[in-house]
């Protein structure tokens, strides 16, 4: 007689499942093959696990980060100091460098309860290079959005206004590099300055030398030519002017440039100054009228870039962005040019809760997380590594949930954050039902990712277990339970197996008619043949 497959039963937690309407209900979660299912019918072999007392919540999802390419490649080689430091061990307290090494990457986003991330900046170039070592990340599922918004192929689509010859690029490079989504960096800005150091793009309106078009022109092009392809995740946009004070005005017009559409824009925070300068007097927080943008549009969404104290590194393919860092005080700085594609900029920094930039930059992020009303359209991030390790998520997650908390780590800020942030007058606290959604069901829907970020039946078996604790930092630090695609990783504090996560991406479908023009364009203008980069 064939034997039955084994299900594997958790039993009896408190499941945070906002998907599905669950608000902390004792639930059962029935798994076989990796994905959840209905409670079987017959006399199957069952493993059951008791998890009465338990928090049940699904697999987290970080939808922005940066953890392969030969960015971080090039951070890790800029701070070989801090690789040396890096303890063999995986707890949470144990020290770890900002870019760690890929193991150890995919190991720590588990020992988190992280079970799907995505890269945020791979060039069409190093995409082949990225998935090799996507090869080597353990146990969690990862894809990567890929660089179009300083193609040369693209500005020329767009400024000869050829939405079809667009609209076939997207598809032809999202299918030839694997990649997830198109991302959107610095539009037009990074190419011109490209060719002139002192050359930025300032505002929306701006006519980039050499290719005839404005930033808003690339952004709505870009995201129609997305939304037409029917993407899961359409656009990734990082603003013009990242980092600089009075940034909010083009952040605005960006907004409602791409009203109406389906859009991301990522690491908020860092797009939302008032002033025209760094002077504690000027410089201030502007997410209210931000923030009312974003509510008043249900289809727009954004991830916050949390600041956290301490080292770190800042990487970008924003190269301008990269060398205005280096040039108020890093003591590193590394710029690359991509041809026909992006740049890059790596630049270590140190976050000091009393510089007043650097404090307000902090109080930014978390006005975010609190004034949108409706955390559906608020995603967790640090913009990993740039704002902070994602090991800072636990403390994220009790600044929200924890007012009194909050308001003594404002007492250690420069005092002026008080007069030019909104943060002192917050007092919301995040529930348990609102943390799974700004980590979990969000990221997952924002990403389309059907089978991601909820516990329902068909959902894949990605499941964190935390115990409860009221210091809500030690109790998102280290899970008591992970498991992904239905295997036990993580149980009782210690990691248990490890497996081989899977690769997310697109593959759209669009009119192939025009490919052979399109690589033959390429041929034309790369200094190396195109074939090399085809994965």
């Amino acid at each position: 007689m064939e034997s039955k497959l084994s299900y594997l039963l958790l039993s009896g937690g408190k499941v945070y499942d906002p998907t599905n309407g669950i608000d902390g209900q004792p639930k059962d979660i029935w798994i076989k093959d990796g994905k959840i299912v209905d409670p079987p019918t017959g006399d199957e072999s069952v493993r059951t696990i008791d998890l009465t007392g338990y928090t049940v919540m699904a697999g987290a999802v970080d939808m922005h980060c940066h953890i392969a390419g030969p960015k971080v490649n090039t951070a890790r080689k800029m701070q070989p100091e801090q690789m040396r430091q890096v303890s063999e061990c995986l707890d949470y307290d144990a020290p770890m460098a900002s870019v760690p090494d890929i193991y150890t990457t995919g190991l720590r986003y588990t020992g988190l309860g992280y079970t799907s991330c995505f890269d945020a900046a791979v060039t069409p170039m190093a995409s082949r290079h990225v998935h090799h070592e996507f090869d080597a990340v353990p146990n969690i599922d990862k894809g990567f959005f890929v660089l179009v918004g300083n193609n040369h192929y693209a500005l020329d689509c767009i400024a000869n206004k050829d939405s079809r010859r667009l609209k076939s690029f997207l598809g032809w490079v999202m299918n030839r590099c694997g990649a997830y989504a198109p991302k959107i960096v610095n539009p037009g800005g990074v190419e011109m300055w490209k060719q002139r150091a002192s050359g930025n793009a300032k505002d929306m309106e701006q006519n980039i030398e050499g290719f005839d078009v404005t930033p808003h022109d690339i952004v709505t092009s870009l995201t129609s030519a997305a939304n037409e392809l029917n993407l899961p995740h359409p656009v990734h946009i990082h603003c013009n002017n990242l980092g600089v004070p009075g940034n909010f005005e083009t952040t605005l017009a960006t907004m409602k440039a791409v009203a109406g559409q389906r859009a991301h824009l990522t690491h908020i925070q860092f797009h939302s100054y008032g002033g025209k300068g760094t002077n504690e007097s000027v410089m201030c927080s502007k997410v209210q009228p931000l923030a009312e943008i974003i509510e008043n549009n249900p289809d727009l969404t954004v991830d916050v870039g949390q600041v956290m104290f301490g080292e770190t590194t800042s990487m970008t393919a924003d190269g301008p962005l990269g060398y205005y860092l280096h040039s108020i005080g890093g003591e590193k700085w590394f710029s690359a040019d991509i041809e026909l594609e992006s740049g890059c900029g790596v630049s270590p920094i140190k976050y000091r809760n009393k510089n007043y930039v650097h404090a307000l930059q902090w109080a930014i992020g978390l006005e975010w997380y609190l004034t949108v009303t409706n955390p559906w359209q608020v995603v967790m991030s640090s913009d990993h590594p740039n704002g902070g390790s994602f090991l800072a998520y636990p403390m994220i997650i009790r600044l929200l949930m924890d007012s009194a908390y909050r308001r003594e780590q404002l007492k250690l800020v420069h005092p002026n954050v008080l007069k030019h942030s909104n943060l002192p007058d917050l007092d919301r606290e995040y529930s348990l039902s609102e943390i799974a959604i700004i980590t979990r069901a969000g990221p997952a829907k924002i990403l389309g990712l059907e089978n991601k970020g909820h516990l329902g039946v068909g959902a894949d078996a990605d499941i964190t277990v935390y115990t409860p604790n009221s210091n809500f930092e030690t109790m998102f630090a280290w899970p008591k339970m992970v498991v992904k695609a239905g295997e036990i990783l993580v149980e009782d504090g210690e990691f248990r197996k490890q497996i081989v996560g899977n690769l997310i991406e697109a593959c759209p479908e669009y009119n192939q008619e025009l490919d052979q023009s399109i690589e033959s364009w390429f041929e034309k203008r790369l200094s190396y043949p195109l074939n090399p980069i085809q994965i």
